[in-house]
C-alpha cells in the first residue's frame, strides 16, 4: 500500500483510506486488510475528489485535523473519505434536500466527525453559527451559480491561507455553451478572488467536470 497523500493511499491502482470505522461497509465499497490495516476502496466514478486525485492532482490540503465544510454532500459518499482522511477533525456536511440529509444522518451515526445540516448552500448565513470557520470548503453543487455559491461561502467561512476545492459542473451552469469554454471562464472569475492553485479536466471519470484548488488570499 503506498502513501501518495496524507490519508490517501494507492494499491494496484485503486484508491483507499485507513477505515475510521473498521469492519463497517457505508457504500459497499471494497474493504482491503494489509499489514493489520483496514482500507477501503474510493471509487472516482462516484467521487470528484477521488477522480481529480486520478488525474494528478498534484497536492490534497486535507490533513488529520482540517476543519471542512463540505456543500452538495448528497448520501455522503465523498464525505465519509474526507472523514477518513481527517479523523481528528469535522466534516460540515451541508445539503438542502430532506431526504439527502437523512441518508446523511445515518453515515454521521457511525462517523461521528460528520455534522449533516439542512440548508441552503446560496444562504450562508443560515448556517453560520453552526459552523465557524474552516481550514477547507469543497464545492461539489449542480447549480447555475455554482461560482457565486463558492465565492460567498469562502468569504465567510474560509481561514485565510485556507483552500476552497471545487468540483465545477459545465452542463448546470449552460447546456449549450461547450464546456471548455465555462471552464476558461470560471477560471478567470475565481482569479479575481484567489489563487487558482490548481485545475484540471475530469472527464472521463466525470463527465463535463473540472476540479479546482483555490487558496485564500
Amino acid at each position: 500500500m503506498r502513501q501518495i497523500f496524507e490519508g490517501v493511499f494507492e494499491e494496484d491502482r485503486r484508491l483507499y483510506t485507513l477505515n475510521g470505522i473498521p469492519k463497517q461497509q457505508l457504500f459497499d465499497e471494497e474493504l482491503l486488510t494489509v499489514d493489520g490495516s483496514e482500507y477501503r476502496s474510493w471509487s472516482p466514478m462516484r467521487s470528484k475528489l477521488a477522480a481529480a486525485i486520478v488525474k494528478g492532482l498534484p497536492q490534497l490540503p486535507i490533513g488529520k485535523n482540517s476543519r471542512v465544510l463540505y456543500l452538495g454532500a448528497a448520501h455522503g459518499y465523498t464525505p465519509s473519505f474526507i472523514s477518513d482522511i481527517a479523523p481528528e477533525g469535522v466534516v460540515f456536511a451541508v445539503d438542502f434536500a430532506p431526504r439527502v440529509v437523512r441518508d446523511l444522518v445515518f453515515v454521521s451515526e457511525k462517523r461521528k466527525n460528520i455534522f449533516p445540516i439542512l440548508a441552503d448552500a446560496n444562504h450562508p448565513e443560515s448556517y453560520y453559527n453552526l459552523v465557524g470557520s474552516v481550514d477547507i470548503v469543497y464545492q461539489d453543487v449542480a447549480q447555475k451559480n455554482q461560482i457565486e455559491i463558492f465565492t460567498k461561502n469562502c468569504s465567510l467561512f474560509l481561514k485565510p491561507g485556507g483552500y476552497g476545492l471545487l468540483a465545477l459542473k459545465a452542463r448546470s451552469i449552460d447546456v449549450l455553451q461547450q464546456p471548455q469554454g465555462i471552464f476558461l471562464a470560471a477560471k478567470k472569475e475565481l482569479e479575481k478572488k484567489f489563487a487558482v492553485i490548481d485545475y484540471r479536466l475530469l472527464s472521463p471519470l466525470q463527465k463535463d467536470h473540472a476540479f479546482f484548488v483555490c487558496k485564500k488570499q
